[in-house]
């Protein structure tokens, strides 16, 4: 299987100086910062985001450079999104991501949070200083989208009468919203046609959705070492996702299990082996393998080049990492 980096080839570069840009952009403040900062944004995480911001501003500028905004625009995408991981892990009380201590087990929630508030403010004025109205707009929504699908994941835990729509509308908000408005406001920045630009952001809501529900996937399919946090966790805290919805329509005792919230010993284990025992795991990797055929041919409106097929191949890759 292809390691997520080398699919980044085209902006290899880019993404060396995205990282040393973001590291002086949030941490010349304060040494809090600066260390949270370090943590941040120095070793790992796939950089996911920001590689498509580069690589749809690559493939829209072809002959061309790309521009500081191009490049602010792919910075201001990783600072959301890490802001929105602070916060995230503040609220799911997680001590390790991808097997890294989180920023408030290092230094207390308190910190943890306006370190976060501080990425989102900081992510706000940069965007406010492209000074491209619509790309100001359609980054501010995905802050708010963000918030909307933290709120709606809370308010439907252990509800296992929620439906498949429900859980993409969510997904949508907690992941595809940012990679699929940046994708446009590349777009934008790159000045091409209003339908290129549509279709810019329906590769990358469809690229989102999918790559959500791959995630979600792992957390049945993975080890415990893979993932950096248990297998199940998104189930035992009551966050339903698609392999558990499919299950539910096949296994009516499995809506027993999550209604008592797994109060039992034993009902965790048993609504694992429930799920594993069900078509729920192979629907939802066709409902992902769905969004990512959607993804690439939203595609088809970009000339040929070395990014337009990474652009490809990070979408084929997303459903690789499921075998």
């Amino acid at each position: 299987m292809t390691p997520a980096t080398s699919l980044f080839t085209p902006v290899e570069a880019d993404l060396r100086l995205l990282a040393d840009n973001l590291k002086q952009l949030v941490g010349n403040r304060h040494p809090i910062l600066f260390a949270a900062a370090e943590h941040l944004f120095g070793a790992g995480g796939k950089r996911i985001r920001p590689a498509i911001v580069l690589l749809i501003s690559r493939a829209t500028m072809l002959e061309q450079d790309i521009t500081p905004r191009h490049r602010r625009l792919a910075e201001i995408t990783e600072m959301i999104h890490t802001a929105s991981l602070v916060h995230d892990d503040v609220v799911d009380e997680s001590d390790v991501r991808r097997g890294v201590p989180t920023v408030h087990s290092l230094f207390g929630n308190r910190i943890a949070i306006l370190a976060g508030d501080f990425l989102f403010a900081q992510s706000s004025w940069y965007l406010a200083n492209l000074d491209n109205l619509e790309v100001v707009k359609l980054l501010s929504e995905v802050i708010m989208d963000l918030a909307t699908g933290e709120i709606q994941q809370g308010l439907n835990r252990f509800d296992a009468g929620i439906s498949i729509e429900t859980y993409i509308e969510k997904s949508y908000y907690k992941t595809a919203s940012l990679i699929a408005n940046s994708s446009k406001a590349a777009g934008l920045l790159s000045e091409v046609s209003r339908e290129t630009v549509e279709h810019l952001y329906s590769y990358g809501r469809h690229f989102g959705i999918a790559f959500q529900i791959v995630d979600d996937i792992l957390d049945f399919t993975s080890t415990t070492d893979t993932l950096g946090k248990p297998v199940g966790s998104d189930l035992k805290s009551g966050n339903l996702t698609a392999p558990v919805l499919f299950a539910l329509a096949e296994k009516p005792s499995l809506e027993v299990l999550i209604e008592r919230e797994f109060a039992q010993e034993d009902d965790l284990e048993q609504a694992l082996a429930l799920i594993q025992d069900s078509q729920g795991i192979q629907q939802a990797r066709e409902l992902a393998a769905h969004h990512a055929k959607l993804a690439i041919e939203h595609l088809a409106v970009l000339p040929p080049s070395e990014s337009h097929q990474a652009l490809i191949n990070i979408a084929e890759y997303t459903l690789s990492r499921l075998y």
